[in-house]
């Protein structure tokens, strides 16, 4: 997909997984360390890069797996940047809309299609790239050292954008509405669990139970600064 100053690359048979977004022609997101493996057990075995979904959970369980199904999943492509999902282990569906224009918008829905109620847990992970000297708009630590890793949860429902500033000068903006998505952390990663150099702005889901055939939208915008 292209658009404006916008061009956006994802493969739906790999968990949907938005693999480059590029603003001005500068990549955004973390191209990785060449680990490409999504049948690993683990989503960093499998290769931590581009832009996943995390659905229905984030912390491996004893039931679910580690960041989720969404991420290991084929996806069914609707139509132009609109792609949907069912979980296999949890009766979850969710749709994603991305439509590219002065910002990228991105639209979800996520619907209870089981015959039980459960909880709607649903994460952004988008891996953009990390630099030392880069700006982060958010409470976080100013730099990491070198091979050094952290992740930040700020308070619930206290924030609904944090912007990025590369030393290059490109700068985005990721917002979201705080009433729908108040769960909100970044992860910051320097080159940590094998030379991973990223940061994520990762807001989330309250995980409200559903009721069977009960939906849930919200939305997320990342905008050039």
């Amino acid at each position: 997909m292209a658009a404006g100053r916008w061009e956006l690359e994802a493969r739906p048979e790999r968990g949907g997984r938005i693999v480059s977004l590029r603003l001005d022609g500068e990549e955004l997101l973390d191209q990785g360390i060449g680990v490409d493996e999504p049948t690993a057990k683990g989503f960093v075995e499998g290769g931590a890069f581009g832009w996943d979904e995390m659905v229905p959970n984030l912390e491996e369980t004893d039931a679910l797996p580690d960041h989720g199904e969404a991420w290991r999943l084929p996806w069914e492509v609707l139509a132009t940047g609109y792609m949907r999902c069912r979980g296999r282990l949890v009766s979850w569906e969710l749709t994603r809309w991305v439509e590219l224009g002065d910002a990228v918008e991105v639209r979800y829905v996520y619907r209870n299609v089981g015959s039980e109620p459960h909880a709607a847990y649903w994460c952004a992970h988008p891996l953009f790239r990390y630099e030392a000297g880069m700006e982060v708009g958010a409470d976080v630590p100013r730099e990491l050292a070198e091979g050094a890793s952290k992740k930040i949860v700020l308070p619930r429902g206290s924030v609904d954008r944090v912007s990025l500033r590369w030393p290059s000068g490109v700068g985005v903006e990721v917002g979201w509405d705080a009433s729908l998505t108040p769960e909100v952390a970044v992860w910051m990663c320097n080159g940590d669990i094998g030379g991973y150099r990223q940061v994520a702005v990762e807001p989330g889901t309250a995980s409200p139970v559903l009721a069977p055939g009960e939906r849930l939208s919200w939305w997320l915008r990342i905008s050039a600064l």
